[in-house]
């Protein structure tokens, strides 16, 4: 069901799983946490190399008060929709769980999680430094069928920076304009890039990425304890557009959900859908406001066992 992550050279190897008997981590003040309103995404740093639509760096102030409020003792954080990773990696980085697991149906993301993490790090990142941004090096770049997992990550890196919006599904089209009327490199920071790489590849004593589906892990760890899981799947209406792989039974994942042993969060789109679902499994839900790429606010859903946690 999973390819697992290959580590140098491209060679399949088998992970190990060390189940650890601990208590959650400490975890940082509650100070940049959101009392009332929308949370200011300045104040998180920002660690992804993705551009990454439906990010949720808005939310990681949230999801470390959850963490501190986690009753039971837990080893790894699972993010069966991994994306862009920013919930994740900030998890890694902070300090919050011993352990990450990111895992990611779309095998050009996988890519770039498992080229950072398993030793292609200093290739990416050299590959980056020496890129010429304009629209016939992306042509060149993205016209090549990808000879490794290395040319696989470096090809979607390019791609990510190079579309509007950091869209990676198919039909996504190039930016024209770009910011400030930069056109094509106006996103394409290879100084930034770089240094996220170094950062993350630094952290891989704790990261790892399975390249699969994450509602079959979800059902595959029903009875698992020392896990909490951080559950980001494409949503009822604009995955449609922006991701790949955007066809996911909502049911059944509610369902996956609610057999879990372990602690965990949702996030989700506000629709009557999900109400629904959320209703049907006995799940509590919270309303949380944020501010979209564009400006606008909106609101969204956070859905669990029990958010008695969440302040508003």
């Amino acid at each position: 069901m999973f390819a697992r992550t290959p580590r140098a050279r491209d060679r399949p190897t088998t992970i190990r799983r060390a189940e650890m008997s601990i208590s959650a981590p400490t975890l940082p003040g509650l100070a940049d946490e959101p009392r009332n309103g929308i949370v200011n995404v300045a104040t998180v740093p920002m660690r992804s190399p993705f551009r990454y639509p439906g990010g949720k760096t808005w939310l990681v102030p949230r999801v470390r008060q959850w963490l501190r409020c986690t009753r039971k003792p837990f080893v790894e954080f699972v993010e069966p929709f991994a994306g862009g990773g920013i919930v994740g990696l900030s998890v890694a980085f902070e300090g919050l769980a011993p352990k990450v697991l990111l895992v990611e149906l779309d095998e050009d993301v996988a890519a770039v999680w498992q080229t950072i993490l398993n030793g292609g790090a200093k290739w990416l990142t050299d590959q980056i430094a020496a890129f010429p941004m304009s629209r016939e090096a992306i042509e060149r770049v993205l016209s090549q069928r990808p000879a490794s997992t290395r040319a696989r990550a470096f090809a979607t890196i390019v791609r990510n920076r190079a579309n509007r919006g950091g869209i990676l599904a198919p039909g996504a089209s190039m930016m024209k304009l770009g910011e400030n009327g930069r056109g094509l490199s106006s996103r394409w920071y290879p100084d930034t890039l770089c240094k996220r790489i170094r950062e993350i590849a630094a952290l891989r004593h704790r990261i790892r990425c399975l390249q699969g589906d994450g509602l079959a892990l979800l059902r595959d760890s029903a009875g698992r304890a020392g896990a909490v899981f951080f559950i980001d799947p494409p949503y009822t209406v604009a995955g449609r557009r922006l991701y790949r792989h955007n066809d996911i039974d909502h049911s059944a994942l509610f369902a996956a959900a609610a057999r879990l042993k372990s602690d965990f969060l949702m996030t989700y789109d506000d629709s009557r859908e999900i109400r629904e679902l959320a209703s049907a499994h006995g799940l509590d839900v919270r309303e949380v406001p944020m501010q979209t790429t564009h400006l606008r606010h909106k609101t969204e859903l956070l859905i669990g066992r029990s958010l008695d946690w969440f302040t508003g």
